[in-house]
């Protein structure tokens, strides 16, 4: 049993380390064949986060109506503005501001940029004020109709192996009638069906059978990218009209806080958590190390949940609500620590050895400590899905509670919510599970095992 101790710990430690270092800083690996590159893997680190507008500047672009004026609702720019605020949490961007001038008809949009040279501001705004009108078409005649975006109930990209990245359409239910209808008649007569998106035509796979189910997928992406951006477009719906922009108007928006206020919010971060790893390893000896490192890799996870850690996935949108949410969830870290070397302390004065301290002292603490996180779990989760998109899977999960309420995209408070709840369940992962195996196999070292430094006084039994 010592020696099985032994190397779930050794085996533990590193795989946190790796973690906590690619976390932080990143990698990448590439094969390069002549000049093209055949292989590519990489991690995301903390320099990949993108950073919200109060800490990083972002871009600034008036959208008007390409319609004349007096065609113009005020529900029409209301509609406008929902829609936009769709597409941007679809990007994963949270912090953002969207005004309507009602009298001048125009939408004022504000987003963070991201960091890298890679970022096209003009790309982005292009993409928002799209209208994305979604058509599937018998053969390549766009006057000939089949289905419209209303009648797709959710899309996601996806891959099928032998057809590349697609997009995969749910249809409501009018539009799998229409769409077994269509596919019958084109399947006798060999024809195709286009899929438009506004004047862009994006596939027209040829019509081999009927079908008759809800499932169906768009070929012909590029990649996984231009597979998530269609699938956001369609789920956040057409706009009403046409948006257009001036690009003289376009403009870089300053951070609210200062160039510097992100430097100074770091360093004293890491005062801040140097002094209470000391504090604990003062207070609980050996106990305090293993939590001190814990806790450190509780902060790269959510650092990792953040910048998307792996190329492939999106990065998130931090804020200055948002660091508060990481801060809050990490104070929760420490008091689940705190609650836990506290129970074994007990343990050890009811006359317990070091192994029946720890696991006894683990297993009293549990209940405590989800009974103080599951409220800041509920919370985050309603936040979520009361400031974030209709489409967002918290907001269906509440919908039944929310479609009674009148619910807004606001970006600061989802992305509170979200590193709140990031946060909390890594708490668990970290500050329970993690913990208890580094602990427990550290503990099988004789040099180690001493009760006194697992919070036992110097003279009690191993």
């Amino acid at each position: 049993m010592k020696r099985k101790g032994k190397i779930k710990f050794f085996i533990v430690l590193a795989i946190l380390l790796a973690f906590i270092y690619s976390a932080f800083f990143g990698f990448s690996l590439d094969n390069y064949y002549g000049d093209k590159n055949t292989f590519h893997f990489g991690i995301k680190g903390a320099k990949d986060i993108r950073w919200g507008i109060d800490i990083n500047g972002g871009v600034e672009a008036v959208f008007a109506p390409d319609i004349d004026e007096k065609k113009i609702t005020d529900e029409n720019m209301d509609a406008a503005k929902e829609i936009i605020e769709t597409r941007l949490v679809g990007k994963n961007i949270t912090d953002y501001e969207v005004f309507v001038d009602y009298d001048k008809h125009q939408v004022v949009v504000r987003f963070p940029q991201k960091n890298g040279e890679e970022f096209d501001a003009q790309k982005v705004v292009n993409e928002l004020g799209e209208t994305a009108q979604l058509k599937f078409c018998k053969n390549t005649d766009t006057n000939s109709v089949i289905l419209t975006g209303d009648d797709v109930k959710k899309a996601e990209a996806g891959y099928i192996d032998g057809t590349g990245y697609v997009v995969n359409l749910t249809l409501k239910s009018s539009g799998v009638s229409k769409f077994s209808a269509a596919t019958k008649e084109l399947a006798a007569a060999g024809g195709t069906i286009s899929i438009w998106m506004d004047e862009t035509q994006i596939s027209n796979p040829t019509v081999k059978t009927q079908i008759t189910s809800d499932q169906c997928y768009i070929e012909g992406m590029e990649d996984n990218e231009a597979a998530s951006e269609l699938a956001n477009k369609i789920n956040a719906g057409s706009l009403p009209f046409a948006l257009t922009t001036d690009n003289d108007m376009l403009q870089i928006v300053s951070p609210t806080l200062g160039n510097e206020a992100l430097v100074v919010m770091v360093y004293a971060g890491v005062i801040a958590f140097i002094i209470i790893c000391l504090i604990m390893i003062f207070k609980y000896r050996l106990c305090g190390v293993i939590a001190s490192l814990t806790l450190l890799g509780q902060a790269a996870a959510i650092i990792a949940c953040i910048s998307g850690f792996f190329d492939s996935w999106d990065s998130f949108t931090l804020t200055i609500p948002g660091i508060a949410g990481m801060i809050l969830s990490i104070g929760m870290g420490v008091d689940a620590n705190v609650i836990t070397f506290e129970r074994i302390k007990e343990e050890f004065q009811n006359g317990k050895t070091i192994d029946g301290a720890l696991e006894k002292g683990y297993s009293n603490a549990m209940s405590s400590i989800i009974d103080g996180n599951l409220t800041n779990v509920l919370v985050a989760i309603v936040l979520m899905g009361a400031f974030g998109t209709t489409e967002g899977f918290f907001y269906q999960i509440f919908s039944f509670v929310l479609n009674f309420f009148s619910t807004s995209i606001t970006g600061s408070i989802y992305s509170f919510g979200y590193t709140l709840l990031v946060g909390v369940v890594v708490n668990f992962i970290m500050g329970i599970f993690a913990s208890k195996l580094l602990l427990k196999g550290i503990s099988q070292f004789k040099v180690l095992r001493r009760p006194w430094l697992y919070g036992g006084a110097k003279n009690e039994k191993v």
